[in-house]
């Protein structure tokens, strides 16, 4: 017989095949989520010295060899946290990144003292950019546009989740008349998809279960910036911002679009780990 502790030091063995994860990080998650228990709590720590039972043993068993065949631990999960929030994620939508926080903290610094303001969040997936926004920005008022069917049905489980007011609009951000029907804002906000061709071919295993449409971003990596910019500049107000999450090496090229496309006080800022992440721009009064 052995313990639930005994159990997951022999899955930290097997999950240290992973060469970008932290291995025991990923065994508590999964045994947590076994156990039906929070893996940061004081009853999990006491429950690694029981005897396992056969209902949780097999449970985590089935999670390992998910994780083992390379499924992302978020989506064995079902869930993870962005800027102190949890979202629900899995199949079909983007799993929530560090990297993207740094979008919150641009618009929180620039629109905290604001007593209201409107936000449109393109290419939503999960939600965790335009909820965040909305749970942080005083009287936001939130449009989040979405196309893909299982993305959506996140949004909609996240603005449960969330109790948020946010508007969910099922759209392909490139369709020039969803763009002229939509509210003005003060502020878009995108992450949109924005590996390269070459990126794609060297993807890790884990990264293709992600949907390919929320990734790939054409030859260049840059096919939606160009689509967003020139679509969506209209719907800001002047004085207005746009913001993107970018690949680190698209800095240049994409503050050239908005340059060219009329965007004033054009920016890049890096991400915690040092990387270019965000470029942000101004609408000209």
């Amino acid at each position: 017989m052995s313990t639930y502790g005994q159990l997951m030091t022999d899955a930290v063995r097997q999950f240290s095949v992973f060469e970008y994860s932290d291995a025991a990080l990923e065994a508590r998650e999964l045994l947590g989520k076994a156990l039906g228990l929070d893996c940061r709590s004081s009853e999990f720590n006491e429950k690694l010295w029981e005897d396992t039972e056969d209902g949780a043993e097999e449970r985590f068993c089935a999670y390992c060899e998910r994780r083992l065949n390379g499924e992302p631990l978020q989506y064995i999960i079902g869930e993870w946290d962005f800027f102190g929030l949890t979202f629900e994620v899995g199949k079909g939508v983007l799993i929530p990144r560090q990297d993207t926080e740094i979008l919150v903290e641009i618009a929180e610094k620039q629109y905290k003292n604001l007593d209201r303001i409107d936000i449109v969040d393109l290419c939503a997936g999960s939600g965790c950019i335009g909820f965040t926004l909305e749970k942080r920005l005083k009287n936001a008022n939130v449009t989040l546009v979405e196309y893909y069917a299982d993305a959506i049905d996140y949004l909609f489980r996240n603005k449960l989740r969330h109790s948020s007011n946010a508007r969910i609009v099922k759209g392909d951000v490139r369709d020039e008349q969803l763009a002229k029907i939509t509210p003005q804002a003060d502020l878009i906000v995108c992450n949109p998809p924005y590996l390269t061709a070459s990126d794609m071919k060297d993807l890790q295993r884990e990264v293709r279960f992600e949907p390919v449409e929320a990734l790939y971003g054409g030859e260049d990596g840059l096919d939606m910036y160009r689509s967003v910019v020139r679509l969506w500049k209209d719907v800001l107000r002047g004085g207005g911002m746009m913001l993107f999450e970018i690949g680190n090496t698209q800095a240049e090229d994409v503050m050239q679009i908005m340059i060219q496309h009329g965007f004033r006080d054009v920016r890049v800022r890096k991400d915690h780990a040092g990387n270019d992440r965000a470029v942000y721009g101004f609408k000209r009064e």
